[in-house]
């Protein structure tokens, strides 16, 4: 009888090594070689591409329009690029209890509801706790097919029996493939499941969605190589007790990235929040020191949001840094700009930042609007309630240029402020698409921001 050979595959990049390493000699990952015995074929499926042919002159190819399927969610279709691109892999991630399931069940449903055939496949629940959910969101059609499967052999029969246009797998981590001879959610398992579904994608324009598990540090679990795989990854943002939830697009082959969709959770199932600006800014916007509104942007949508700020003597004798929704980096950077440049004593005291309703701030736009919200909780005086700030600290005390300028000027302006505070090299293009009714300010220096703001 012959000898199983076995192979030594990373559980972070995916490598793959004759023998057993401390140290992952393709990222440098240390004790990540796991055991798995390799397949007949030799280890790795071949890929077969079926759009596979002789190369072509790039001028000689002619320009086509993505004909893309709505999901029927305007929120997901706008994190999408505008919907979902027939034969492309959406990859979803988030905590348990987000909400990963529901959004992909009504997106299931309103498919379907449109005479479109969707397959749903979980391989954690049964048919019956599906349909339950189901059931729950309203998302019933006779076009919207349940089954509850860890084989992808069973999946792939349904699809060619089916024929459906859309497949959603929930999730990539619980279902096994036989070409890899490994537990399910292993790297060689989880990339021969995707790869199955993918080739599949590619070859009858089917739109896959795959929902994936998430570390406890917060990213995908499984190989990195999976989300290179894929054409699209969107992350829900949020906690499972909030009411509210933000799905972000962090890659994106057919569209911008960064984008963000916004909805609530409630009874029936998730809803879309169209005037997000509404749910982190307070509606009376009574003065209270230690917040400020930041004019952002996440992709092409302009938001505009609260940034908090408390600032405390120390209890101990090292001073806290507590940061909720933004970068604890730019933070650090923060504070030690003002205590610089501004001549605010803020190193010594314990700080906490806040950026309330479950958003993430990824951009270094928010940084002046995070040092005005400090400055206001030190001198215990509030800042105008009625001004917005953007723009982006340097190391000297410089406020830096920023973009996507007349995205958040509109959204300024539909929330009903008067002024905005901006850096002085985009005072130009903010004046010129403010209007009358919206005051620009500009600032060129971190040392003017007590006067600017009125402190």
């Amino acid at each position: 009888m012959a000898r199983k050979k076995t192979r030594y595959v990373c559980n972070e990049c995916g490598g793959v090594q004759p023998r057993w390493l401390g140290q992952c000699p393709e990222c440098g990952t240390w004790n990540s070689l796991e055991e798995q015995v390799a397949s007949p074929g030799g280890g790795r499926a071949r890929r077969r591409d079926p759009g596979a042919g002789g190369a072509v002159a790039s001028d000689a190819v002619g320009e086509e329009e993505l004909a893309r399927l709505s999901t029927g969610i305007d929120e997901l279709d706008r994190v999408l690029g505008g919907g979902c691109v027939p034969g492309s892999v959406v990859l979803v991630g988030g905590e348990p209890g987000v909400g990963k399931s529901t959004l992909l069940i009504q997106a299931a449903g309103r498919i379907a509801a449109r005479g479109q055939k969707v397959l749903y496949a979980s391989g954690e629940e049964s048919v019956a706790q599906v349909a339950g959910r189901v059931r729950r969101t309203s998302a019933s059609s006779p076009d919207l097919l349940i089954l509850a499967s860890t084989e992808i052999d069973a999946v792939m029969e349904e699809v060619r029996a089916n024929r459906p246009a859309v497949i959603v797998l929930d999730s990539v981590q619980t279902v096994r493939s036989p070409e890899a001879e490994s537990a399910a959610g292993s790297v060689g398992q989880v990339r021969a499941v995707a790869s199955t579904l993918a080739d599949h994608a590619r070859a009858t324009g089917t739109s896959v969605f795959l929902v994936g598990h998430v570390t406890k540090e917060g990213t995908l679990a499984g190989p990195k190589l999976l989300e290179h795989m894929v054409d699209v990854v969107l992350y829900f943002e949020g906690e499972s007790t909030r009411h509210y939830r933000i799905v972000r697009n962090v890659k994106n082959r057919f569209g911008s990235t960064h984008e963000i969709g916004v909805f609530e959770m409630t009874g029936r199932g998730l809803e879309e929040v169209s005037e997000p600006s509404g749910i982190f800014v307070d509606p009376d916007r009574t003065p209270t020191p230690g917040v400020a509104i930041h004019a952002g942007a996440e992709g092409g949508r302009g938001l505009v949001m609260e940034i908090q700020a408390l600032v405390t003597s120390p209890g101990y004798g090292t001073p806290r840094r507590s940061v909720t929704g933004l970068d604890p980096g730019r933070v650090s950077l923060i504070l030690a700009v003002l205590d610089r440049k501004a001549g605010l004593s803020v190193l010594g005291e314990d700080v906490f930042v806040n950026a309330p309703g479950g958003l993430r701030i990824t951009e270094p736009a928010g940084d002046l609007a995070t040092a005005a919200a400090i400055v206001s909780a030190v001198t215990n005086r509030p800042c105008d309630r009625e001004t917005a700030w953007v723009g982006e600290l340097g190391l000297t005390g410089e406020i830096r240029w920023v973009g996507r300028m007349e995205a958040r000027v509109a959204e300024v302006r539909k929330m009903g402020l008067e002024r905005l505070v901006v850096p002085e090299s985009n005072i130009a293009e903010a004046g010129r698409l403010a209007g009358e009714d919206l005051r620009v300010t500009g600032m060129g220096d971190v040392s003017r921001l007590l006067e600017i703001a009125g402190l």
